[in-house]
């Protein structure tokens, strides 16, 4: 039998390992920023055109690499970080995966410019799809530039692939994000098709975390710091109340490494067990500092992921950390059973000074006149047992005399108003959850919450496919501030907001509306735009995702009304209405029908029964 077993070619092998480590763009982008950081780079930039499908160019001033670096840098398992098994163990840098660079130049053109401080000249280098096409000497500053172009141009499959180019580049920000706040010392700065997203000058973790997510976060930040003899937690925990339907910023750092765990999210999630609202979730920027030799990073291909040696005792510790935090800056009620309630002052006294009362003296007091004897005080008192002398104590009262009270026997479905509003009105509110009203064939229940939505969904969905829509101006325009990233999805959607209402200007960090769309109240606008960017930013993902229908539900939820809002008889009349014409008119079975349409259950309908 002949031989079948063969080696691959490097190309071919070297294209193998690009599926793993180069999925999308921002897989390059990664490698690119944790090789400069390891090169000891102060300052760094990165360039992106089209969101990294024509370029990706990461420029540093770090120490860059000799001649003989700079070529076997290429080669697959090559690696400055390795020199034994054991070493898999100690990681301390960023950057160590031995075919990084090559699986980079196997799938796209790569130009690589470098030099070291002790070298007069630098080494440029041109490889296309694992092929060397030229080195040549040139004049260059201090450090190394990396520019991929034309990523995956000889796998067309894997081009075919990738996602549009906002979702694109919202991976690539999210891979940014992830280097800058893990090395606040460091000044980055990146642009995108020549606009400057992100100018990050060297600070603190704090002002870092500010300058990426827009300065609203910082006071929306609780310090996190405790040291165990396991473990170092430091960071920041976001306040509850500004908790997001989002995951956009939640950041686990392990020796400066990001990870994801949700064995630990979910220690911080319980930690905060009360204190979110539906469907929330907190944001937090946790860093880790752990002995190596307790974790095993090898477990995924990007390094993503990590094994701990107790996670158990580290669950512990991170939600205890989180928990004291929140409770030390008065962020959750905390109870301290040595204080004596009693000696507490009153908020209503804590800063008022201490006066001398009043005291009121009548100087023609006398309690020994006859005033009171003669005014028949006492005779009303002795008139309360007139009449109980004639009757004996133990014959007994006889039952007619005696009056009980008690309440009726059968509790009412409704009180008395609502029994009358039920008489006058076409609908009326039924546990401030339902509106009831009467048809001609029976009797509908109508869910206020859901139907709102209805009605305001297909209201906005109409406003986004016009050609003209009316706006309501404010008279007085409202400043939002806003993050890099969430201005980013605006002026995607700015032309969609226009068209439903907004009259809006957008800035570097800030949205400045002056006019709404009809119905909206001006202390609602932050709300609807917040939640808007969050639903837009979970749809990414889907490339067919319809922008139009994702606004129209995202502010139709956040404006529609809620369980528990008290409607008064306009509102019931108007949202009834409403809900009538086209279904009610038609009879119960359109309005059910309606309602699976609209894929929720808004309706209940109640025919009374017939007897035969």
């Amino acid at each position: 039998m002949a031989d079948i077993i063969t080696l691959l070619p490097d190309h071919v092998a070297n294209q193998i390992a690009a599926g793993e480590v180069v999925q999308r763009p921002a897989s390059v982008v990664k490698e690119l920023l944790e090789n400069a950081i390891d090169a000891q780079a102060t300052q760094v930039k990165l360039l992106i055109k089209n969101a990294g499908k024509t370029l990706i160019q990461v420029i540093d001033n770090g120490v860059g690499m000799s001649t003989t670096d700079a070529r076997l840098c290429f080669e697959r398992h090559a690696t400055s970080k390795i020199q034994m098994a054991e070493d898999l163990f100690r990681i301390q840098t960023m950057g160590f995966r031995g075919e990084a660079l090559a699986s980079v130049a196997a799938v796209a053109h790569v130009e690589l410019i470098t030099r070291t401080e002790a070298q007069e000249v630098a080494t440029a280098i041109r490889i296309e799809g694992s092929k060397v096409v030229s080195q040549e000497v040139v004049a260059a500053p201090k450090g190394t530039s990396v520019a991929v172009k034309n990523l995956f141009f000889n796998i067309p499959a894997r081009r075919n692939f990738l996602k549009s180019d906002p979702v694109e580049l919202r991976h690539i920000i999210d891979e940014f994000h992830r280097v800058v706040l893990a090395h606040p010392k460091v000044s980055f700065a990146m642009y995108n098709n020549g606009t400057e997203l992100f100018q990050l000058p060297p600070s603190n973790l704090r002002r870092r975390v500010v300058n990426v997510f827009g300065a609203k976060t910082d006071e929306r930040l609780v310090p996190v710091h405790e040291e165990t003899d396991m473990v170092t937690v430091d960071g920041f925990i976001g306040k509850p109340q500004y908790a997001r339907k989002s995951r956009g910023e939640q950041f686990f750092f392990v020796n400066n490494r990001y990870i994801k765990s949700p064995y630990l999210h979910h220690a911080i999630s319980t930690a905060c067990e009360g204190l979110l609202r539906e469907k929330a979730y907190p944001s937090y920027f946790l860093f880790l500092q752990i002995d190596p030799e307790r974790i095993d990073i090898n477990i995924h291909p990007t390094k993503t992921e990590i094994k701990f040696e107790d996670e158990h005792a580290l669950y512990a510790i991170l939600k205890a950390s989180v928990k004291h935090s929140l409770g030390q800056f008065n962020v959750t009620p905390v109870l301290d059973f040595n204080k004596d309630p009693n000696m507490e002052v009153p908020y209503a006294y804590k800063d008022k000074g201490v006066k001398q009362p009043d005291v009121e003296v009548d100087p023609d007091f006398n309690p020994f006149a006859d005033s009171y004897r003669s005014s028949g005080a006492s005779q009303r008192w002795e008139g309360l047992y007139a009449g109980l002398q004639s009757q004996k104590l133990d014959a007994g009262i006889p039952s007619q005399a005696i009056q009980v009270a008690s309440e009726d026997a059968t509790e009412r479905l409704f009180d008395e108003n609502t029994e009358r509003s039920l008489l006058k009105a076409t609908g009326f509110q039924l546990h401030r959850k339902y509106i009831v009203s009467t048809i001609k064939s029976g009797l509908v229940i109508i869910d206020q919450g859901r139907a709102h939505q209805r009605v305001l969904y297909e209201r906005f969905l109409k406003l986004l496919t016009a050609e003209h829509t009316v706006s309501q101006q404010l008279l007085f325009p409202i400043t939002l501030n806003f993050s890099k990233l969430d201005m980013e999805s605006l002026k995607q959607m700015k032309h969609s907001l226009e068209d439903s209402g907004f009259v809006l200007e957008l800035a570097e960090e800030n949205v400045t509306v002056s006019g709404v769309p009809m119905d909206m109240k001006a202390q609602e606008v932050s709300k609807v735009l917040q939640s808007l960017v969050d639903d837009v930013r979970q749809q990414l993902p889907d490339a067919g995702y319809d922008q139009a229908a994702v606004m129209a539900a995202s502010m139709a939820r956040s404006m529609s009304i809620r369980t528990g809002d008290t409607l008064d008889m306009a509102e019931r009349e108007t949202r009834e209405r409403r809900r009538a014409t086209g279904t009610a008119q038609r009879g119960c079975n359109t309005i059910a029908l309606a309602a699976r349409r609209a894929h929720f259950s808004g309706a209940w309908c109640c025919r009374p029964s017939r007897r035969k």
